[in-house]
C-alpha cells in the first residue's frame, strides 16, 4: 500500500471471515505500508488506511482485496529427506532435489524462488529433469564439511495452470567427508578412496555383455542390510530372458534401473576376472559388508570401461554424467 501524494499514519488490514489483523511495516519515510506475513490463498481482506497530505489535511480510505483460490497447491518436497540425513550427512555427490507435487509450467517463475547457500561458497546450478523435478549441483563434487542451506520462496508463486505454491521451506544439509569408489571393467577391481587417499582395493565383477553396467559417476542413494532384487522392477519379469528375483545382502542402489553395489556369493569365482551380473557391481561377503559400513547416501561410485552406454541424467541421480556447460543449459533462466 502506497500514499500517492503524503504519508500514511495508520493501516488496518483484516480477515473478514477469520477477523485476524494482518501485520506490517511502514518504510522509513512513511510513504508504504507492507505486510510481514503471507495472506492466505482464497481470502477476503477489508482494508482501512488513514495518511496527511504535506499541509497535516488528513483522509481516510476503506476498501477489501480478495486474494487468489488456487484449483491445486504444490508442495516443494525435498530429496533425500532432511531427517533421514540429519545424523549422517550426505556424501560429496549429493544433489538437491525439489520434487513438486504437480507439474511446473512457469519454470522459471518457480525457479527464481529457489536457492542453494553453500559454505564455503561452490558455485551450482539448478537442472529441470522433468515438470516436477528439479536437481541443484556444483560445478564440482561438494567440498567436504560444507553446510548447504537450501530454501523454496514458493508460497503464492503461480506455477501455471491453476496451481500455486503450497508452502515456504528451508533445510540445511550437511556434507561428510568425501568417499568415492573407482571401478573398472578392465581391472575387475574397484579402488575406494578416502578424502583423495587409496583406502581399500577390491575384486568385483560388474554386468555381462547383454546387461552392462553404466557408465560415469553413480551416487548412491538407498541401503539396506538385506533386500530383494528383483528384475520385474524394471520391466524384466517371470518368463522373460534375463528375469531374476533374489534376497541380496549389503546392499546400496547406484541408479533406478536395478544397479546395486552388493554382496553376491555365487559369483566370488568371477569378480577380479570376469563380468558376470545383470548390471550390478558384485562383491564378496567381507567386503559388501566393509562397503556397506562406509559409503551412504551421496558418496560416489564412478565406473569406467563397463562396456555400458553412460548413465542417463534422469536416471535418479545421474546428474554427474552431463558436463558443467551442459549441465547450465537445463536451468530455465538460461
Amino acid at each position: 500500500m502506497k500514499a500517492a501524494n503524503g504519508t500514511l499514519t495508520g493501516v488496518t488490514v483484516q480477515n473478514t471471515a477469520k477477523h485476524t489483523t494482518v501485520k506490517g511495516e511502514f518504510s522509513a519515510d512513511k510513504t508504504t505500508w507492507t505486510s510481514s506475513e503471507p495472506l492466505g490463498y482464497g481470502s477476503t481482506y477489508a482494508i482501512d488506511a488513514h495518511g496527511a497530505d504535506s499541509s497535516g489535511k488528513t483522509v481516510e480510505q476503506q476498501g477489501q482485496v480478495t486474494t487468489v483460490s488456487p484449483s491445486k497447491q504444490a508442495n516443494p518436497n525435498m530429496i533425500p529427506a532432511p531427517a533421514s540425513v540429519a545424523q549422517t550427512g550426505v556424501g560429496v555427490g549429493q544433489p538437491i532435489v525439489f520434487q513438486f507435487t504437480y507439474a511446473v509450467k512457469n519454470k522459471a517463475d518457480v525457479e527464481k524462488q529457489l536457492s542453494v547457500v553453500s559454505n564455503p561458497p561452490q558455485e551450482g546450478s539448478w537442472y529441470w529433469i522433468d515438470d516436477k523435478n528439479v536437481h541443484y549441483r556444483p560445478k564440482e563434487y561438494w567440498q567436504p564439511g560444507t553446510t548447504l542451506t537450501v530454501s523454496a520462496k514458493i508460497y503464492g508463486v503461480d506455477f501455471g495452470n491453476g496451481v500455486y505454491g503450497a508452502e515456504d521451506r528451508t533445510e540445511t544439509y550437511h556434507v561428510h567427508d568425501s568417499w568415492i569408489a573407482k571401478a573398472d571393467g578392465n581391472t575387475e577391481q574397484m579402488r575406494i578412496f578416502h578424502n583423495g587417499q587409496v583406502v581399500k582395493t577390491m575384486p568385483i565383477s560388474m554386468g555381462k555383455d547383454s546387461t552392462p553396467t553404466h557408465l560415469g559417476p553413480h551416487v548412491i542413494s538407498f541401503k539396506a542390510e538385506s533386500y530383494h532384487m528383483d528384475s520385474c522392477t524394471y520391466g524384466v519379469c517371470k518368463g522373460d530372458p534375463g528375469w531374476y528375483s533374489s534376497d541380496e545382502r549389503w546392499s546400496e542402489r547406484i541408479s533406478n534401473d536395478g544397479e546395486f553395489v552388493h554382496e553376491n556369493p555365487n559369483s566370488v569365482g568371477a569378480q577380479g576376472s570376469s563380468n558376470v551380473s545383470h548390471g550390478c557391481i558384485n562383491l564378496n561377503a567381507e567386503n559388501a559388508e566393509w562397503f556397506f559400513h562406509n559409503l551412504g547416501l551421496g558418496d560416489v561410485v564412478e565406473v569406467t570401461n563397463s562396456g555400458g552406454q553412460q548413465l542417463p541424467v534422469w536416471d535418479l541421480y545421474g546428474d554427474w554424467a552431463l558436463s558443467w556447460e551442459q549441465w547450465q543449459q537445463g536451468s530455465a533462466l538460461k
